[in-house]
């Protein structure tokens, strides 16, 4: 799958944010150690903006912005052969980021976004305004290994059986879908689900996390 066939599955702007923030707290719980969490969710990325960050541990990734002017996203498949390390010059594929609004491009040059010489490191770019009735993409070819199917599938999926399925292979442990799909409701959190979901972690081992997230409290 493609980054064009990504768009055509992806969600509108709100529930591809809720579900993020949902994926952020579900690993919160399931993963006390950040440093092995896949996903996470920054309700206070700038003092108007939150990003929704995506990390494998294996050198692929994904940030998406959201701001007052929309969404951009950007995602690294580092095996992907369009991948800006597959060049000498490190130049990113054509294209990919040929349309993005300029209320957006600001973001793709932050200093979290890219590396100390200012390059990126990107194989797939995306964006929504406000404005927008679809997901757009810049004129890119060729970018069926663009890495867009796997690092986005979650989010594409929306299902909490999807999340189940993602963590029960890769924490190993079993999970109860109920508490998965009370997460994905965004519904305060009690003591019961953490310990259906986690039951090595109590709720208020998650304060922290919650504030960071932006995760609704009772």
């Amino acid at each position: 799958m493609s980054v064009y066939e990504l768009l055509g599955r992806l969600p509108d702007i709100e529930r591809v944010r809720r579900t993020s923030r949902a994926l952020a707290m579900l690993d919160a719980v399931l993963s006390p150690a950040p440093e092995y969490r896949i996903y996470s969710f920054d309700a206070q990325w700038s003092p108007i903006d939150e990003a929704a960050l995506m990390r494998s541990g294996t050198g692929d990734d994904y940030t998406i912005v959201f701001s007052p002017d929309g969404v951009i996203a950007q995602g690294f498949a580092h095996e992907s052969p369009i991948s800006p390390w597959q060049h000498p010059d490190h130049q990113t594929w054509p294209g990919l980021f040929i349309g993005v609004p300029d209320e957006l491009a600001p973001t793709l040059d932050e200093p979290a976004l890219t590396d100390e010489q200012g390059r990126r490191s990107v194989t797939v770019c995306f964006w929504r305004t406000p404005t927008d009735d679809r997901w757009q993409c810049g004129p890119v070819e060729g970018v069926g290994k663009d890495g867009a199917d796997w690092l986005f599938e979650l989010l594409a999926d929306g299902r909490p059986e999807a999340y189940l399925t993602f963590a029960e292979e890769y924490y190993e442990v079993p999970l109860e879908l109920a508490a998965v799909h009370h997460v994905y409701a965004l519904m305060p959190l009690t003591e019961e689900v953490v310990t259906a979901l986690n039951p090595e972690v109590m709720l208020k081992d998650l304060k922290d996390d919650i504030i960071e997230i932006g995760y609704p409290r009772s």
